[in-house]
Parts: structure tokens; sequence; C-alpha cells
């Protein structure tokens, strides 16, 4: 995994890129990290996209260095994102520009993300962003105030903890609507015993409604396999 520096609006940033395995050039899967910043997960995840056929890049959307190390700090990180989203599409859309700029990509990419990723890569979607289409994964669902009536071309792949106190039914049923309005091709699934960060190895706080749960995410990993595929059929 290479470390890939660049600036953004005067400012340091840093993420990783991983070649797809065993191919010359194959689509970007660009990652977009949870509320922590860029981290292990991430590149446990890229390494699964590369294993797939496909060249991932791990997004910074905080900036080189800033990385949560508990609830308070992750919480001061994510906050003036959630409360500026045209800042954190903006900061997406740079992140893409870099990801198309690595060795072997082509012209062609697909996001997924994580918790706050999740939220992130449907703000791709909804603010029209080069991609084919973006996997939510245990994401918040909160519609961008930005974007009034979002037409969305990407694909969506929503893949969810049905035990997520973060993001109840009604949250659930408002998305889908959204969905619907934007004109979007989506689909959702939901896993039954799962609760917030089910891919997250290492997080066991199941009372405090996040855990990680290996059958949510072995079942989740393989709906985006497939979904991958059906976006980048031609690879």
């Amino acid at each position: 995994m290479t470390t890939v520096p660049f600036v953004f609006e005067g400012l340091p940033y840093e993420g990783y890129f991983l070649p797809a395995k065993g191919r010359a050039s194959a689509p970007v899967v660009v990652i977009v990290h949870a509320w922590g910043g860029l981290g292990a997960n991430e590149h446990r995840h890229a390494a699964r996209i590369a294993d797939f056929g496909y060249a991932a890049f791990a997004m910074d959307v905080y900036g080189r260095g800033r990385r949560g190390s508990n609830p308070d700090e992750n919480q001061a990180l994510m906050n003036p994102l959630l409360a500026d989203r045209g800042e954190l599409q903006r900061r997406l859309a740079a992140n893409l520009a870099v990801a198309f700029q690595q060795p072997g990509v082509t012209k062609e990419a697909a996001a997924i993300g994580f918790c706050f990723g999740g939220l992130a890569v449907l703000d791709m979607a909804r603010a029209g962003h080069d991609v084919k289409g973006v996997a939510s994964l245990h994401g918040l669902f909160h519609p961008a105030p930005n974007i009034k009536a979002p037409q969305i071309k990407a694909k969506v792949l929503v893949e969810h903890g049905w035990q997520d106190p973060m993001v109840k039914p009604d949250a659930v049923i408002a998305l889908a609507n959204e969905m619907d309005a934007a004109g979007a091709d989506w689909q959702l699934h939901a896993h039954g015993r799962a609760v917030h960060a089910f891919t997250t190895e290492g997080i066991n706080h199941r009372a405090g409604g996040a855990a990680y749960d290996a059958d949510a995410d072995r079942r989740s990993f393989a709906s985006l396999k497939d979904f991958l595929a059906e976006l980048f059929r031609a690879h």
C-alpha cells in the first residue's frame, strides 16, 4: 500500500493506494473512513477490494495526521463536516480526483464508506460525483441540506444493521423515500442481528450499539462484490 500525499485548498492530506491484485489496470474503488479517520480497518477493506480485482484508494477527508483516538476526538473531527456538507463534498471530490491519478486506474470508479463514510458516499451520489455506484455500510442517512432535490445517477447499495441505534427504522424509510424521489437505482440489505460498525474489527460495545459481527461483515462484502461486478461488467 502506497501513501499518497496531496494538498487541497492549501491543507495537506494523505490517502493510501493499493493496486488491483493481478491486473495492470482496473477501475478504482474509493473508500471513505469512519469517524475516527483513516486507519487500520480502511487498510483491511482496501486489501479486500484489491483481492476483488479493483484498485483501492482509501480517502482522507480530515487532513494529514488528523485522527481520533476516542469518541470525543472522533466527534470533534466529524461534526464540522456534518455541519457543512458542501465542504465534505468538496473534500470527497478532491480525493476522488487524486484516486483517478494513480497508476493503472481506469476512468471508472465506485465509492464505499463506513459509518460516517457511509453518509459521505451517499453525499457523493447526491452531489453527482463521477462514480458509477456507491455502497454505504452501517452508514448514517441524514439528507444533505445543501442539495434540495438530488438527481442520483450512481447506483446505490446500502448495507444496514437493523439493530443500529444510530439509524432507526424511520430513518431507513426516509432514505428509501429520498432515493425514490431522486430517481435512484437503489437496494438496501438489512442484517437482522447487527448493530452499528458491524464490519469494524476490534469493536465490541454491543450494549452501546456498536460491535463487529463476522456474519454481517462477510455477507455485506459478498453483496458488495456482486454490486461492483455489476457496475464494472466490462472488466
